[in-house]
């Protein structure tokens, strides 16, 4: 049976892509991953995740990481017809089935409603693959473990990339970091193309400039 973990990184933060990635492996194959102990991606150092990468690319027999930019998150954030972050995840984890083919899709749900979500994937296959979908699948199974060490070193290295492009450290991209939050306040027109507009701490920024406009009249 080939079986395909699927998971995500940067699902939360205001600046940078979120990334998806789907491994690909033979049910026997699944010990090896064990052996080189794999872990969800939150539970390893940056260190040992990128030590990992490469040796879970030697094990899988195919896999595919999707890169979402901000400007792709927030057209699906904004729009009037459904489409949310967790649909998109869903549409995105669609494509990476489509392209592996497995028999069995072990999805990391980022929905409260694991059956909608499941039924949302299922029913937009034309692959026909067992969908099993569940929170937390990234700390019980192996593959997802290791979909999510993947999505994880390739949001690492984008944001390093952005911080490079631009010539500034912003921190983690999490608006829990200062430096995020204070390279926010003061660079959101400066950058616009690296932040997720749709997210309330732009917002807030983008609706108290209005705000100053409105009142200079």
């Amino acid at each position: 049976m080939k079986i395909c973990g699927i998971d995500d990184a940067g699902r939360g933060p205001v600046i940078g892509p979120l990334v998806m990635a789907g491994v690909l492996i033979d049910e026997a194959s699944e010990p090896n991953l064990r052996k080189i102990k794999v872990k969800d991606s939150k539970l390893l150092t940056p260190k040992q995740r990128t030590a990992l990468f490469p040796k879970i690319i030697k094990i899988v027999e195919n896999y595919k990481i999707v890169v979402v930019s901000p400007q792709e998150i927030d057209k699906a954030v904004k729009r009037d017809d459904g489409l949310n972050l967790n649909w998109l995840e869903a549409k995105k984890s669609i494509d990476i089935i489509e392209e592996l083919k497995p028999d069995l899709v072990i999805l990391d749900s980022p929905s409260n409603n694991i059956k909608a979500y499941k039924s949302y994937v299922q029913h937009r296959l034309n692959h026909k693959a067992e969908i099993q979908a569940e929170h937390k699948a990234d700390l019980n199974y192996p593959v997802v473990s290791a979909a999510s060490i993947l999505a994880k070193v390739t949001r690492d290295k984008e944001i390093e990339e952005i911080k490079k492009q631009i010539g500034v450290d912003f921190g983690s991209g999490y608006m829990s970091d200062p430096r995020t939050a204070e390279f926010l306040a003061n660079n959101c027109d400066n950058y616009p193309e690296i932040f997720r507009h749709s997210w309330y701490p732009c917002k807030k920024i983008a609706e108290s400039k209005q705000q100053k406009k409105l009142n200079g009249f």
